[in-house]
């Protein structure tokens, strides 16, 4: 009864103008401090908004994203020093001063906007060099073909006009056979330019793709077996081979088309026609001698290491000879026969894509020329003075390339 005696006398002598006022200040001291311990805690969010949005931020734009976050912040106290932990009732020197140290936080919050923007600007440039490093490495590791130039893992070595170049280009459709289109005449007129200038001339090859050239003469040069092994010991060798006589002849077709002048067939084919003596010196005849020229290759190489494709069967049945083919070069059979066309005006076959519906791809113009008509006599004498090499290069093959059945139709034969 005493105690409630004393306070009514207390707050009548109290002005109740006063009273309010301190306790309002209180109420503002309490909203103050609450406010100062949310300050930690808005740290992060305030730097994700600099860093990660990539916004502009001033000083104005800050202060009102700090009020908002304030008024929406329901974290406990954090960082209080213990001056601030045990007073109740700060005086105004104090509330002045720790308005002012709000004031700088927020401004140390706003100063480094440049500082971020600068390391925004910084993360993307590196993650743009880190792109452009992976290109880079692209550019240097790989040609504009995207690959590697590499020696050939296999050559076409032989025949001339036995139907390499019909080979090569029914093998460049496979997408894993990289050909020169060119023949480069490395190992029989250009050694010495060295084997870093064979491998420019090569395209650029990808994991699992071959690297091929054809050059028909390399059949019949003497050095070219050992240079060739000497550079690939287990390269594979192709040998496209035709009748010795209908070769011979489109030999001399197409040696006449640059050189109207040059003698007649049957002129050039003989030493002595009276005698029967044939002149096996002269190149259209000397490089159907086949069994001769492959005794050379042999020395250097094995059977298994050669292909021989007849280019007859090249003629009748290409996809049958493509099977073998790229069965020798390990890979899959994709050119097939939707691959090739018949074309009854040049009389062998043309080249077309399955999905393309437009005229298929033929050789060039000096395939097909038509062959001078020679002395039925001549050939008989032909197919008689090879039928002995004939027989010796079945036995090294294995293989029966049946040109003693063609003696009759050879004479009656009259496109290349």
């Amino acid at each position: 009864m005493a105690f409630w005696s004393s306070t009514s006398v207390f707050t009548s002598k109290v002005p109740r103008k006063i009273l309010f006022m301190f306790t309002l200040s209180l109420s503002v001291t309490y909203l103050f401090y609450s406010l100062m311990s949310c300050y930690n805690s808005l740290q992060f969010p305030l730097q994700e908004n600099y860093v990660y949005q990539g916004r502009l931020v001033t000083e104005e734009t800050t202060f009102v994203t700090l009020r908002e976050k304030l008024y929406s912040a329901s974290e406990g106290f954090t960082e209080f020093t213990d001056a601030e932990r045990t007073t109740s009732i700060p005086t105004v020197k104090e509330h002045a001063e720790a308005e002012q140290r709000t004031v700088e936080w927020i401004r140390t919050q706003a100063s480094p906007t440049k500082s971020a923007a600068a390391y925004h600007t910084t993360a993307l440039e590196r993650e743009h060099q880190e792109f452009s490093t992976t290109d880079s490495e692209l550019r240097v590791n790989c040609t504009p073909d995207y690959g590697e130039k590499k020696l050939p893992q296999a050559i076409i070595i032989g025949v001339k006009k036995g139907g390499t170049r019909a080979l090569l280009e029914a093998l460049r459709v496979h997408p894993d056979v990289r050909a020169v289109g060119n023949e480069p005449h490395f190992f029989d007129r250009n050694y010495e330019k060295g084997l870093d200038w064979y491998r420019d001339l090569m395209p650029s090859t990808l994991e699992g793709q071959i690297t091929m050239e054809k050059t028909p003469s390399y059949f019949v040069t003497n050095h070219a077996p050992k240079r060739i092994h000497s550079m690939a010991r287990d390269i594979k060798l192709i040998i496209v081979v035709r009748n010795p006589v209908t070769r011979a002849i489109s030999d001399y077709t197409q040696t006449l088309s640059k050189k109207p002048e040059i003698p007649t067939f049957e002129v050039l084919a003989f030493k002595n026609r009276t005698l029967g003596l044939i002149d096996a010196s002269w190149s259209a005849l000397r490089i159907g001698i086949y069994a001769l020229h492959l005794e050379s290759w042999m020395q250097y190489f094995p059977l298994s290491q050669m292909h021989f494709v007849s280019g007859e069967r090249l003629i009748v049945d290409p996809a049958g000879e493509m099977a073998k083919v790229q069965d020798f070069l390990g890979l899959k059979r994709i050119v097939t026969d939707k691959h090739f066309y018949f074309n009854k005006t040049k009389g062998f076959p043309c080249l077309k894509k399955p999905e393309d519906s437009s005229t298929p791809r033929c050789l060039g113009k000096s395939k097909g020329r038509t062959h001078p008509k020679i002395d039925p006599d001549v050939i008989r004498r032909l197919h008689k003075f090879y039928k002995p090499f004939n027989m010796m290069f079945y036995q090294m093959t294995g293989q029966n390339f049946e040109w003693e059945l063609e003696e009759d139709s050879e004479s009656r034969s009259s496109q290349d």
